[in-house]
């Protein structure tokens, strides 16, 4: 079967998506699997983290989605890097990102081009991240095509609900044209339990979502914090940590739920 691909996706922004993607990511690595995360967000976010800036020469996933099929493996020798103390491999964004919207217009089959080039990294991972754009586009419409489950952040604050809709709105224009339907599962993060409001929105959550919400809840944990801004996951700052013990229970859940 190859890699999993796991989409962590939501057209909000700063619901830790890319939290998401970078401390799963070292979460299923130490466990032993082969992990890849792909930076798609023109915002480059979890590129700058990781140390790789915009302004830095050399090719990043910008490159693949402007090559040819019969190019992909090549190209991806030169996008993927180590990961440093994430611990597993990373592909680069780039800030020109936005112009594939042009670039792609009058591809055939443009959607799919994500799902094309991943086919040669199936058999080199376990798992395969995407850190997804918050708006409808190209990107994240290759993200979610690819994808064998989306994950879906979720602040629990009534204002990230809004988000939600919208991605759920995508999500069923694409189910109309694709064969089967996107899988996608809910991960509750930020959470406040002293905050009556998170406790609601969790319960609500749960009410209408139900089994396609993950056990896993993310809480508040200011190591996120300091570990954004000293560029390390949150392992590296304290494994014995609150975030740090969800995600690898996260983790085990993906994996429990692969195996199923």
């Amino acid at each position: 079967m190859g890699a999993k691909v796991l989409a962590v996706a939501n057209q909000k922004g700063g619901v830790g998506k890319t939290t998401t993607a970078l401390s799963l990511g070292a979460a299923l690595r130490r466990m032993g699997k082969r992990v890849l995360v792909l930076d798609l967000d023109p915002h480059a976010c979890a590129s700058i983290h990781m140390a790789y800036y915009p302004e830095d020469p050399g090719a990043t996933v910008y490159e693949i989605f402007q090559a040819k099929p019969g190019e992909w493996a090549d190209i991806w020798k030169k996008v993927i890097h180590s990961g440093q103390g994430l611990g597993c491999d990373f592909a680069a964004g780039s800030i020109r990102l936005p112009g594939l919207e042009t670039d792609l217009k009058a591809r055939p089959g443009r959607g799919a081009i994500l799902t094309g080039a991943l086919k040669e990294l199936r058999e080199e991972y376990d798992h395969i991240l995407m850190d997804c754009p918050p708006h409808v586009g190209v990107l994240l419409v290759n993200a979610l095509v690819a994808a064998d489950l989306v994950i879906i952040p979720i602040q629990t604050d009534f204002l990230a609900l809004h988000g939600l809709r919208l991605l759920f709105d995508t999500i069923r224009t694409l189910n109309r044209a694709l064969p089967g339907p996107i899988n996608f599962r809910a991960l509750p993060t930020m959470f406040d339990r002293r905050a009556g409001a998170c406790r609601r929105v969790l319960n609500l959550l749960r009410k209408k979502i139900g089994q396609k919400m993950f056990e896993t809840v993310i809480n508040l944990d200011t190591n996120f914090r300091e570990a954004s801004a000293r560029g390390k996951v949150i392992f590296e700052i304290d494994p014995n940590s609150r975030g740090a013990v969800e995600y690898s229970i996260l983790a085990k859940e993906i994996v429990a739920y692969e195996n199923a």
